[in-house]
């Protein structure tokens, strides 16, 4: 029996995670009790050193220390306000009267606002439920198909996950001990299609079945002006003008410079100008511009400038992920307070949730380090490797049954749990089959999305009916978040064929000390551990375990 333990320790130990899992037991101290308690089982058979825990505290000091983290909070705290103090109420009313007209226009109103969302908030559930308060019964009032708004709303909620700045892709960068901003460059370009192939699928239902998205009846658009015309005209017209005087300026500004600066100044130069020329027009009252275009551009040019704003510095280099998620956090109370609506309630709220958040993802890291470091002291690493790597296929093989794992596992976890359990597992069989992690993170993040989707345990699911009215089903939601699942597997399926969909500027984000590179010091490439005949981990992984705590 003893050896049998001995030789399966590993096996075990993730067997008894899955179950604690599985019967509910808080994942953070699901993960830390099976470490110390398989860690002391190690002890007692003599296959593990007592001094392997003693560097324990310094690992635990290093995860406080490790400034990628920083970003959490902060990117947490400005979706809060922004959210809070009505921005999606705003963007959801304008963009539904800008789109109002066309068969499926409230549900474009909510992809493009989801996405808008995402790009700014970065959390999945203001997302979800403001998207749900604001828009459900609208869409329900006009005869939108319940499965169908129901399902709009929940994927582009969604989107908040794969958009930068997506809280997961912070996480994920760091398990992987890359640059976060390499992370949100690579992310940007497969949340855009991802977008654009939720438009795609609404369009196709509006066509084959136009009775279950019809257009807004007259009556309800109320932005018009006082000669019964929509003003889309004007608008387009100042559209053209700052595109025009954004490629101006790359013009005269871009000769010599990288490519990412260029287009992240340009467009600040695009939305400089169409917000000055609307606030020129409405402060002398020049009466040059409709009222759908004053409104579409006071409405949107504020959350697009943070956005450019924010994710341009990070893009080009500028500011690190921490220092853009600062800047973010005191534009969006600058962006509250301009509309009046910043309160102490608001902000207390929004602290509140952001302290809460926060301390759930460290203490989930608290966890997982625990058990990584007896996992690997007892050659669990090594175990999945080899588990892994004798797949058939090769590269082909790992990437399909891994997504596959990842998309069961999804049935049960949230993306929190699986950046932290399952990613630190695959990224060294990963690199050492050569996949760059980069992609690979992002492949991940795009197959995890699909976590808030999974009927019947998806969070978004429960986020949108706890605020859907009764009349809507829950069956009703489950059957209609179907279809935007399957569009999440045809994107994982997209850049898995085409890989260039994911690019970055290798190494230009600065990047900050990792957990991955905290929990396994002096361990590239064989996962860090060596093993003895009997079993019994070498000595010099203690003392490179102790010395990667002491630095």
């Amino acid at each position: 029996m003893t050896q049998f333990l001995i030789d399966n320790m590993a096996p075990l130990m993730f067997a008894a995670l899955v179950f604690f899992l599985l019967f509910g037991f808080p994942v953070a101290f699901a993960l830390a009790a099976n470490g110390i308690f398989f860690g002391l089982v190690g002890i007692e058979l003599g296959l593990l050193s007592p001094a392997l825990f003693q560097a324990l505290p310094e690992r635990i000091f290093g995860i406080m220390a490790n400034d990628t983290l920083l970003a959490i909070p902060f990117f947490t705290f400005m979706g809060l306000i922004l959210e809070r103090s009505g921005m999606a109420e705003d963007l959801l009313d304008t963009i539904g009267q800008l789109f109002g007209p066309i068969r499926g226009g409230l549900a474009y109103a909510v992809i493009f606002v989801g996405a808008l969302l995402a790009a700014t908030t970065g959390v999945v559930a203001a997302s979800v439920i403001s998207m749900g308060l604001i828009s459900l019964p609208i869409m329900m009032r006009y005869g939108y198909d319940h499965r169908l708004a129901a399902g709009v709303i929940a994927a582009s909620g969604t989107l908040a996950q794969i958009i930068p700045p997506s809280l997961v892709l912070i996480i994920m960068a760091d398990q992987l001990g890359r640059s976060v901003g390499d992370m949100y460059q690579g992310a940007l370009l497969p949340g855009l299609v991802l977008t654009a192939l939720y438009v795609g699928y609404v369009f196709l239902v509006t066509v084959f079945r136009p009775k279950f998205a019809p257009a807004m009846p007259v009556e309800a658009r109320t932005i018009r002006e006082a000669d019964g015309t929509s003003g889309l005209r004007s608008l387009g017209l100042l559209f053209v003008l700052s595109v025009g005087a954004a490629y101006a300026f790359a013009q005269y500004y871009g000769e010599g410079k990288p490519r990412d600066e260029v287009i992240v100044v340009s467009s600040l130069v695009a939305i400089g100008f169409a917000f000055a020329a609307s606030v020129v027009n409405k402060l002398l009252k020049l009466g040059l511009l409709s009222k759908m275009a004053e409104r579409v551009t006071f409405v949107l040019i504020p959350p697009l400038g943070l956005i450019f704003l924010v994710l341009g510095t990070i893009f080009i280099g500028v500011a690190t992920p921490t220092e853009g998620g600062a800047m973010g956090a005191v534009g969006a109370i600058v962006m509250a307070m301009s509309r009046g609506r910043l309160s102490l309630k608001l902000t207390k709220q929004a602290m509140d949730v952001t302290t809460k958040l926060s301390c759930f993802v460290v203490f989930i890291l608290i966890g997982s380090t625990v058990f990584g470091l007896t996992f690997r002291g007892v050659n669990g690493d090594l175990w999945v490797e080899h588990l892994l790597t004798s797949l058939p296929g090769g590269q082909t093989g790992f990437l399909i049954a891994v997504n596959i794992l990842v998309f069961l596992l999804a049935f049960f976890l949230d993306f929190f749990e699986l950046a932290f359990i399952i990613v630190p597992l695959l990224a060294p069989v990963a690199d050492k089959l050569g996949i760059d992690l980069i992609w690979f993170g992002v492949l991940l993040a795009v197959n995890m999305q699909t976590s808030f989707m999974h009927p019947p345990f998806g969070f978004a699911l429960f986020y949108l009916r706890s605020v859907a009215p009764p009349k809507i089903k829950t069956s009703e939601i489950y059957w209609g978040s179907v279809p935007f699942v399957c569009i999440q597997i045809i994107m994982v399926a997209l850049i898995i064929i085409f890989p260039n969909l994911v690019s970055y500027d290798h190494g230009k984000a600065q990047t900050a000390p990792t957990e991955l590179q905290l929990q396994l010091p002096g361990a590239e490439g064989s996962g860090g551990s060596g093993s003895s005949e009997s079993g019994a981990p070498q000595l010099d992984l203690l003392q490179q375990l102790q010395q990667g705590g002491n630095r």
